[in-house]
């Protein structure tokens, strides 16, 4: 038996078994496999979590690397196995050439940790293959062997390992930009190369942390000092936005149990500013959980008012009180409403956040999984649930109230054409304003729109 994974690799490759395993979201795997690992350093913290979202986000162009290794196909390599040679050329492509040499030891090395002594042999002739098929220094352009690694920049391979980048352009993208095919196909009918190079490259980055500043506990200029005295960096954007330099453990940093801040982009931050409640109102946050929008709308109202934070998963309606506590808003209410409708609340309402489960296009780096679960039918799919939830917000909202309607999907069946359809059914709305967010312009990608009730 395998013992408990203790080191940064051993806890990568066991997390990355029970993701495809249980198809359960990384980040939760993750943590319980920190808590049972004894006395665990940041560092080796920070580097588990890049090596697992790594290999998942980038495993279309780590297994165009290594096909090229073997003599085997794919399937004729174990799952296992195949996993831990993926982690292992994702160290030697991403991560700092003097690390190399312990690369491929210590991933040679779980071979062992994984009683599979017949791997060794085989895994390290194929690892130092990878190494081979590395070129010096960098290359200036896509092409067949560079890969993007950040905006402007590509790892030079020493033999063209992806497509012609020319001859097939969506190839390219979809390889060396590790992205379902069909999606690269489906993006490519309104987008240049250049932007699907773009984005694809910002959604293999490791996102950098946003925090949005509680203003009725904290302001920008004081979390900022606390944070730099604790030796991280961070910048002040609009309004109650700061950034962080790279990412961190949250409910670590200063301010975090004071109710100071709550995680979040400022593309989702956007859609309770458009909303732009005010005190007293009477305020509907559909599809509310965790609860991070309706504490936005509690803030924005100064905790003056009601926000029912309705949603139709428990275990995730659960996490809104603590969250609320946490921050010090008093007027969150969560209510559960059942997915075919019962329970929904009747309103009247001032105003109405309906932000929609939808296919995640705009979160791609965020979610690493979610360019891999997605299916082609899928947006159309979602966009009929988005048009009953858009119609069932709107019959809650009050004559003359306001009414945002918001995705992290970048497809147009979700966003524009959703809100077109409810208009031309219900002519007594009228759309106000529309907000798009590119994904890395400069945060995620998303969309809002705000309709407003004409009344009788």
């Amino acid at each position: 038996m395998t013992a408990l994974p203790q080191t940064a690799r051993q806890i990568a490759l066991a997390v990355l078994g029970q993701w495809r395993a249980t198809g359960r979201f990384a980040a939760g795997l993750l943590e319980t496999a920190f808590s049972r690992s004894e006395h665990i350093s940041s560092a080796d913290r920070g580097l588990a979590s890049e090596l697992t979202y790594g290999v998942i986000r980038r495993q279309a162009t780590l297994d165009a690397v290594l096909r090229p290794q073997m003599k085997r196909p794919p399937e004729q390599v174990e799952a296992e196995l195949w996993m831990l040679l993926q982690l292992g050329t994702y160290q030697l492509l991403f991560l700092s050439p003097a690390s190399q040499h312990a690369a491929i030891h210590e991933t040679v090395e779980l071979t062992r940790w994984l009683g599979k002594d017949r791997w060794t042999g085989f895994a390290n002739g194929v690892l130092r293959s990878v190494q081979r098929a590395l070129g010096e220094g960098t290359a200036e352009a896509a092409a067949a062997d560079a890969i993007p690694t950040k905006a402007g920049r590509f790892l030079k391979l020493a033999q063209p390992l992806l497509p012609d980048p020319k001859a097939d352009p969506a190839g390219y993208i979809a390889a060396a930009g590790s992205l379902p095919d069909w999606l690269v196909e489906t993006w490519s009918q309104r987008l240049d190369f250049d932007e699907l190079l773009r984005m694809a490259t910002w959604f293999n980055s490791p996102p950098n942390t946003w925090l949005r500043i509680n203003p009725l506990r904290a302001n920008p200029t004081d979390v900022i000092a606390a944070l730099a005295a604790a030796d991280i960096e961070a910048t002040h954007h609009d309004g109650p936005m700061i950034q962080l330099d790279g990412t961190a453990f949250v409910p670590g940093l200063p301010g975090f149990a004071e109710g100071h801040f709550s995680v979040q982009d400022p593309s989702a931050a956007a859609a309770a500013q458009l909303l732009a409640p005010t005190p007293g109102q009477n305020v509907l946050d559909l599809c509310a959980a965790p609860g991070t929008k309706s504490a936005h709308l509690a803030e924005l109202m100064q905790n003056q008012g009601q926000v029912l934070a309705a949603d139709s998963q428990p275990d995730r309606l659960k996490l809104i009180a603590p969250a609320a506590d946490r921050l010090g808003l008093s007027i969150i209410e969560p209510v559960l409403v059942n997915e075919s409708g019962e329970g929904f609340p009747e309103g009247p309402f001032d105003a109405v956040l309906v932000d929609v489960p939808c296919s995640n296009t705009g979160v791609l780096g965020k979610r690493p999984e979610a360019r891999w679960r997605l299916k082609p039918e899928e947006p159309a799919r979602l966009a009929l649930l988005q048009q009953r939830l858009l119609r069932q917000a709107a019959a809650t909202l009050a004559p003359g109230g306001r009414l945002v309607y918001s995705t992290c999907s970048i497809e147009e069946i979700e966003n524009d054409l959703v809100v077109a359809g409810f208009l031309e059914q219900f002519p007594q709305f009228e759309q106000i304003e529309r907000q798009t967010h590119g994904p890395g312009m400069p945060a995620d990608g998303g969309f809002q729109a705000l309709l407003v009730s004409r009344g009788d």
